[in-house]
Order: C-alpha cells, then structure tokens, then sequence
C-alpha cells in the first residue's frame, strides 16, 4: 500500500545543478526504482517512515505556487522532475505535473520532462504548445524481466518505446537515457532508440554499496563491477554509433 498525503509547498521551483530549475510535484514516487538515487536521502528528508517507493506527498498547491514564482523567475530550463517521476500513477489523479506545465507553457519557459511513464501522452496537446522542450525516458536494458525487476512501477519497455516514437512523430525533440546501464543486449537496445530519439545518455550505477546486496540476492553479482560497465557503455556506443545516433557517456 501506498501512503498518499496531501501537503502545501513552500516553494516548487527551485535552482537545479543540472539545469536551471528542478520541479517535483510530488514527493515520493511510485516508480519505486531500486537504483534510485533518491533513496540515499529523501525519507530522512521527507520525514516518512516508510521505505522509498511506498509514500508520495502530492503538493497540492504547487501549480498555484509556481504562478508566483514565474512572475519573478528569471527564464530558464525547467527540468521536470529530479527526484520523482512526474508521471508517475498518481498524476492520472492529481493532474498536478499537467497544471504545473500550464502555467510553463504560458510563460513559454524551456522545459526538459524525465519520466518512466506513458501516461505522458496524456499531456500531448499541452506539449506541443512550448517552443522548447525535450522528453526523455529512462530505458536502461532492453530485457523486460530486468525492468520489471528493476524499475517496479514503470511502464513496460514497450509501452516507453511506443511513447517515444509518437512524441518523436510529432517534431517533440525526445532523448533516451540508459542509465544506470541494466544487463542486456547493447546491440539489441541501439536497434530499439534508433529513430526514436534525437540523443541517448548513457550513465553507470554511480551508488554500488546500496546496491551490492540487491545484486547479490537475485545472482546478478558480476554485473556491478566497473568492468561490466565499461564493456556494456562500449557496446552501446558502438552500436549507436553504427546507426547514426548522437550519445553521450557520462562516465
């Protein structure tokens, strides 16, 4: 079970160290990713007891909130979202990532969407309103089993894939990112992004002694040491690279 609250924010847009601004309409996610990088800090920040992946704060407020904010906000990117997935299953209810990009698209402020979700498509009318914006899915493996065992609450590969390819055929600029890289078939993978998306970003398990007993437990030990990803990455980049899609490594 999931323990769902409604809160008030204080603030929803906030200075990001990757892009300008990061806004997360929800605390918590779903998704419930086993790499997530998030679960190092958000409970003790969030003060839930409840493991990650079991408690979402749904801000309520935020869509009113980020009206204010933008009258002051200097333009920049919006990355949307850094520490949950704005699509996640409580969005179909909550609609708050939606009124959230509203008030974006009004303002036309550039916008990056990250997300594990086909519920995205849902948004589609809306998203092609802005001038700028970029939407990437995290597909780390081609293996739906490795996925599924990784990133319980997402949607199925196919379903990421088939989102891709709409966005894609309707001139949205969309990005793949593969990170942390999953076992898999890096050749197999390359053919699944290639003329689906614009870039693909490829990353490593960056948190190895959180994930070391996870491995252990399902016999996948000999997949997070940096020989595997070292090997995986130039797979996969050579592999992109066979089929003329921009990448970029990020270790």
């Amino acid at each position: 079970m999931i323990k769902v609250r409604e809160i008030q924010a204080k603030s929803i847009l906030n200075k990001s160290k990757i892009y300008d601004y990061g806004l997360n309409p929800y605390t918590g996610c779903q998704v419930g990713c086993r790499y997530c990088y998030a679960r190092l800090f958000m409970t003790r920040y969030s003060g839930h007891k409840e493991p990650w992946g079991e408690f979402v704060d749904a801000k309520v407020n935020a869509p009113e909130l980020l009206r204010k904010q933008l009258v002051r906000a200097k333009r920049g990117i919006v990355w949307v979202s850094s520490v949950c997935d704005p699509y996640q299953p409580l969005e179909a209810k909550y609609r708050l990532t939606r009124r959230c990009l509203e008030e974006l698209a009004a303002r036309q402020f550039p916008v990056n969407i990250q997300t594990k979700s086909a519920l995205v498509l849902r948004d589609l009318d809306l998203l092609e309103k802005f001038q700028e914006i970029e939407i990437g899915f995290t597909i780390a493996t081609d293996d739906e089993n490795m996925a599924r065992l990784f990133e319980p609450g997402a949607s199925p590969l196919a379903e990421r894939l088939a989102a891709l390819s709409i966005l894609h055929s309707h001139r949205i600029r969309t990005f793949a990112f593969v990170g942390p890289l999953l076992p898999g078939n890096a050749e197999k993978l390359a053919e699944l992004l290639a003329e689906r998306v614009d870039r693909v970003l490829i990353d490593r398990m960056n948190y190895v002694p959180m994930m070391k007993s996870f491995y252990a437990r399902q016999g996948l030990a000999e997949f997070i040491d940096d020989r595997f990803f070292l090997e995986q990455r130039d797979k996969l980049r050579a592999a992109l690279g066979k089929r003329g899609v921009d990448h970029e490594a990020l270790f």
